[in-house]
């Protein structure tokens, strides 16, 4: 089982410790904001604590990691850990170690604390381990892992020779999309491998206002004194094994996000939670929006 030197980390396979709570960039500096005003947030959040930022090539086609970038320029880089992912046609040996390069550039570092397979794509995942390893051995990403992978994909990764260094996987889960509950994330838990949740807060979904409006949600906000946005985080986070990184283009809510940390749901919480919205009892595809 993960385990962890408090609420607040979690501790890699590898022995180091990975924030439980950071910023996502997914729509980030794709023009539906003011640059400044995006930016702000991200500085927003690391001036109140927040070290974990997750980006990725894809995001704004390399703008998001330039705002990464502007967001953590002069500040220390040990105390950050900085995640990207590297999209499936580029993740072979003709295509990842020139991605990376221009990742790192973007960011204005010369590492990466993780760097994630985007999705499955046709390149196999035994040349995409391969090359993940030999990036680890020369020092540009401290690991790496994987996103919107199932099941199924999990178990062929760990038959891949080296496939058993994977640190995370990032898969879409919040409140109303518990589908990796069934299966994934006792598998997850039980080999130590943390699962970073995009969208806590539903950001891409089709549910959210159903979530913010329900009367299970509202009620658990009103005991804890917090909104029922923090309460959908709070709900990702009462799982130990569960990294959450929401995206915010807003300053306040990023600051909201953050001390949500600190929320301990209750079992008369969860209960009320299960019953409007029950946890799957049978195996779902997995959930990307």
């Amino acid at each position: 089982m993960t385990r962890l030197s408090n609420g607040r980390t979690v501790e890699l396979r590898d022995g180091r410790r990975m924030p439980r709570l950071g910023m996502g960039t997914w729509y980030l500096a794709g023009g539906l904001h003011p640059w400044e005003v995006e930016l702000s947030a991200l500085r927003a959040g690391l001036d109140v604590g927040v070290r974990l930022i997750d980006t990725a090539e894809m995001y704004g086609d390399g703008a998001a990691e330039e705002m990464v970038g502007d967001a953590i320029r002069g500040r220390r880089r040990e105390d950050l850990f900085i995640v990207s992912k590297v999209y499936p046609y580029n993740a072979g040996r003709k295509g990842i170690f020139c991605a990376l390069n221009r990742s790192l550039a973007r960011l204005g570092t010369d590492y990466l604390d993780l760097y994630l397979l985007h999705w499955r794509g046709q390149i196999p995942l035994a040349e995409t381990v391969e090359c993940m390893e030999e990036l680890v051995e020369s020092g540009k990403i401290g690991g790496w892992g994987v996103s919107n992978f199932d099941l199924d994909d999990m178990e062929e990764l760990m038959r891949v020779d080296g496939g058993e260094h994977c640190l995370v996987n990032q898969d879409l889960y919040h409140l109303g999309s518990r589908g990796v509950e069934f299966d994934l994330l006792p598998w997850m838990r039980q080999r130590r491998i943390p699962l970073m949740a995009y969208c806590p807060l539903a950001q891409a979904g089709r549910l959210r206002q159903g979530l913010v409006d329900s009367k299970a949600v509202h009620e658990v906000a009103a005991a804890h004194g917090i909104t029922p946005m923090q309460v959908l985080l709070a709900f990702v986070l009462h799982d130990q094994n569960v990294i959450a990184i929401p995206r915010s283009s807003s300053a306040r809510h990023v600051r909201q996000n953050w001390s949500t940390i600190d929320v301990e749901l209750t079992a008369e919480d969860m209960a009320l939670l299960n019953e409007e919205f029950p946890p799957p009892n049978y195996r779902m595809p997995l959930d990307m929006e």
